[in-house]
């Protein structure tokens, strides 16, 4: 009974569906007349929304024969870059080439989910790096790994639980930001030297400090481009307990973060690289 009084309020009454059913054209000339009106409608919306249309794409406008080889996105970089004057001089064929190549080896670093699916994310850095002329060390293993002078190495190629990576050598390495996305949940990594590594700045050192790695203890980043700003990143690597930097007292902004950091962590101790590399 709940129900069906709930069911008879739901419905509309007689006067609303006749007012309802009398709005609605009852004949083929009505029906075509409310078509007709809302086509004009459209049009003239669409008419209103002209200025949107890209530029060159207007009857108006005038069409290079140069279209064809157009960029569809019509993005501010392309328009800028087409306004330049052509400059063949070898020094902009060199920049160009260089700009091409650190693209294309910016792609080839890219994260990919089935070598970490099939070799795990720790022979997956190790085979990263050394395909890049890096090193790495396993644990319980007082080798170091590196690929022959034609890029061959000796690790297994699916996932082997005895490996735990526990130390990577990427120095003078061109690694870049994207690259990074590959050194990941290594639990068991307790050195990680970025020696003499241009690419490296502050924002790379960010994606290393919340890469988990909860035994880091030495972290090498000298030779790179991070500076006084990237090392308020560090204080998520809880176990760190030697940075080596370029020269902790190069400036006084450098010598302040610094000591806020060893203050943070009170295990950390800052050297400077000609202290460590120097006995190397």
């Amino acid at each position: 009974m709940l129900f069906a009084g709930h069911l008879r309020r739901l419905q509309p009454s007689t006067g609303a569906l006749r007012r309802l059913t009398s709005t609605l054209p009852n004949n083929d000339a009505e029906v075509s007349a409310t078509v007709k009106r809302i086509r004009e409608e459209l049009a003239q919306d669409k008419q209103q929304l002209k200025w949107r249309t890209p530029i060159g794409d207007r009857p108006q406008d005038w069409n290079s024969k140069l279209k064809l080889f157009g960029n569809s996105e019509q993005t501010s970089d392309f328009i800028v870059m087409m306004q330049q004057p052509i400059d063949l001089s070898p020094k902009t064929v060199k920049q160009w080439w260089h700009k091409r190549q650190e693209t294309i080896e910016r792609h080839m670093q890219q994260y990919i989910p089935e070598r970490h699916k099939i070799l795990g994310p720790e022979l997956a850095a190790a085979h990263f790096i050394l395909y890049r002329g890096g090193s790495a060390k396993f644990l319980n293993d007082p080798k170091w790994h590196r690929a022959s002078k034609d890029g061959e190495f000796s690790l297994p190629n699916k996932y082997d639980v005895s490996f735990k990576l526990e130390a990577l050598r990427c120095d003078n390495m061109q690694l870049y930001y994207e690259g990074l996305e590959n050194l990941r949940c290594l639990e068991h990594l307790k050195f990680l030297s970025l020696h003499n590594i241009k690419t490296i700045d502050d924002w790379c050192l960010d994606r290393i400090a919340g890469s988990e790695f909860p035994r880091l203890e030495v972290l090498d980043i000298s030779g790179t481009n991070i500076t006084y700003n990237g090392l308020a990143c560090l204080y998520r690597l809880s176990q760190l307990k030697l940075l080596i930097v370029d020269d902790p007292k190069q400036s006084l902004e450098m010598e302040l973060s610094a000591a806020m950091l060893e203050a943070t962590m009170p295990a950390l101790q800052i050297v400077s690289a000609t202290t460590i590399h120097s006995i190397e």
